[in-house]
């Protein structure tokens, strides 16, 4: 795949020109096919692979992880990024290599250097000299609500740019101020954190804000479920189609079909903003992306639906791509959707300093993520990891560090879950009323023209007879047929009629059919779907009859047995009068 070869490219560029670069870095995708680790895997391979990572590093730490994978551990997660990195290293060497060969035939590179802002470095001692311990204060007050601690922290930077005479104000100084207080927070978050291993809201490195969830919130839905983690709410609905809904994909290495698709939305009033809702940006696209794989891996390959998933997010203070992966599972749960095993995901955070000290942060804030060094986002089920999203805003992160936190993480996952499981254990044994009912059938594939009918003629009186929808397709050599409706007695109705078309005429058989047309010679009768046989007039009863007259009624049905088919013709000879009781004989005079 074309897509783990950008980042060399890229990196590869930006190291030979002017432009200042702290690289270089590069990426790799690694796949595990039959328990070996392999980098840069092929279309096939990725297919059968149980785990899919692209790892970004530097030549000493890791930068970024993303990926997919079928419940794999945390130490089999760990292995495969060791594995990645040594790759990059050889890609790294390989730059710097290309760097050597080009700066001898141009010379040594010379970056350019940044100089594109406007700096006062006394106002900047001014602002933290000021606004320092009253900040920290802020922080050490843990306070839980979100809007009152901004304000709080937001009344800090006020109390000092009304305390500076207007004459001290030059052109620009709101700006920096605002721009040098906002590292004033930073610093003063981070060394409250580190230094007492405590959060803005009160709670331990490794502990779990509060979680609310219920099921059938929304009732009209095929399945719902709303799920808050402190001031994070997703409320999350099913809807349940046929493979008329499959979404079609066409892109430059994958032409297929896809029956999972999961839909993020974050509204601005979620952060109590006001904004116009635009299309999915960036941010939507890749947050409903992560929550995508994450289920997706636990969906049973027996569910016969193409499912969508829609998150809502209602509320958000962090991690709402991870509320999201917790409220599709009980909303699939109680949609009836089978799956393997429950999803929960967490977000976890990092602040470090220059002096080695670091704390690693469960279920982070958004002031945690957006002042914080790392933002490491796992799912899982019990038993393993199914997806994860790792961006650093450092340098890199020593795998140690890493293992701590995939562990710590493992640990919050569990505790979700068992949250989770208060409100929903396993699938709902049956699908809602007013979802649609899919049965599957198997036939051979001489008989998919005779399912259709000429024309579509004989699928679509089914269709309008009993109201189901019916879908058929060659697959494997067979013809697979699905039928939809809303109650079992249709989808029943539809399975007779299909069996009687691609079941075979027995000689002996009885049957019931329908008069389709009324001869001199006899009565055509409709015994099976789509086949007809003839009843001729010598076959209808015992007596004589002179004529066919009166006897029959087209569209009647009567009972019939097949006595006979011509072996060249291949036609059907019928006979009421087997079925009747022989007359008595009449007494010798």
């Amino acid at each position: 795949m074309p897509d783990a070869l950008a980042c060399l490219a890229i990196s590869a560029a930006i190291t030979v020109s002017d432009i200042p670069f702290n690289g270089p870095v590069s990426e790799v995708r690694v796949s595990k096919l039959e328990g070996k680790l392999i980098v840069n895997p092929t279309v096939a391979e990725m297919e059968k692979s149980t785990l899919d990572m692209i790892v970004a590093a530097n030549a000493k730490d890791i930068m970024m992880v993303e990926g997919e994978m079928k419940e794999v551990s945390e130490a089999e997660m760990l292995e495969a990024i060791k594995f990645a990195h040594e790759a990059i290293r050889l890609q790294i060497n390989a730059i710097n290599d290309f760097k050597a060969k080009v700066e001898a035939v141009k010379g040594p590179i010379v970056k350019r250097e940044y100089n594109h802002e406007t700096n006062d470095p006394i106002l900047k001692e001014r602002v933290f000299k000021a606004t320092y311990d009253k900040a920290y204060a802020v922080a050490k007050t843990q306070n839980p609500n979100k809007k009152e601690r901004a304000a709080a922290f937001k009344a800090v930077l006020t109390e000092f740019i009304e305390s500076i005479p207007s004459e001290e104000k030059g052109e620009g100084f709101e700006g920096l101020a605002k721009k040098y207080y906002h590292e004033v927070e930073y610093v003063a978050v981070r060394t409250f954190v580190l230094d007492t291993k405590a959060r803005l809201d009160g709670r331990k490195t490794n502990q779990i804000r509060p979680i609310w969830s219920e099921v059938a919130y929304l009732p009209s839905a095929h399945g719902s479920a709303i799920f808050t983690r402190g001031e994070t709410q997703s409320l999350t609905s099913v809807t349940l189609g046929t493979k008329l809904d499959l979404q079609s994909i066409d892109r430059a290495l994958y032409q297929g079909q896809n029956n999972f698709m999961l839909h993020y939305n974050f509204p601005a009033f979620s952060t109590g903003e006001v904004k116009p809702n635009r299309g999915p940006g960036r941010r939507e696209i890749g947050h409903g992306n992560l929550a995508e794989r994450a289920l997706k891996q636990v969906i049973s390959a027996e569910n016969p639906y193409t499912v969508r998933v829609v998150s809502d997010i209602l509320e958000s203070n962090g991690s709402s791509s991870m509320a999201t992966v917790c409220a599709g599972t009980l909303a699939l749960m109680d949609a009836g959707v089978k799956i393997n095993k429950p999803v929960s995901g967490i977000a976890m955070g990092m602040i470090t300093d220059d002096k080695g000290n670091y704390a690693i942060l469960s279920d982070i804030l958004g002031d945690e993520d957006h002042l914080g060094d790392m933002d490491f986002k796992v799912t899982g089920t019990k038993d393993g990891i199914t997806a994860c999203q790792m961006d650093l805003k450092v340098d890199g992160l020593p795998y140690e560090v890493m293992a701590e936190a995939l562990e710590q993480a493992k640990e919050g996952r569990l505790h979700i879950l068992g949250e989770m499981a208060k409100t929903i254990t396993e699938t709902r044994s049956d699908y809602k009323p007013h979802a649609p009912r899919i049965v599957k059938m198997v036939i051979p594939k001489e008989f998919i023209g005779a399912v259709i009918g000429p024309g579509g003629k004989i699928i679509q009186e089914m269709q309008r007879e009993t109201g189901a929808i019916i879908v058929i397709e060659e697959k494997d050599g067979m013809g697979h047929i699905d039928i939809v409706a809303n109650d079992k007695e249709k989808i029943d109705a539809v399975l007779a009629k299909i069996k009687g078309i691609v079941a075979t005429p027995e000689e002996g058989e009885v049957y019931e059919g329908k008069v389709k047309s009324i001869m001199a010679f006899g009565a055509f009768v409709e015994f099976m779907p789509g086949k007809d046989g003839l009843l001729h007039i010598s076959e209808v009863q015992h007596a004589r009859l002179e004529s066919m007259d009166g006897v029959f009624k087209e569209g009647e049905k009567i009972q019939v047995k097949l006595i006979g088919i011509d072996p060249k013709t291949g036609k059907f000879k019928l006979s009421r009068k087997a079925l009747l009781p022989k007359p008595e004989a009449a007494p010798k005079a």
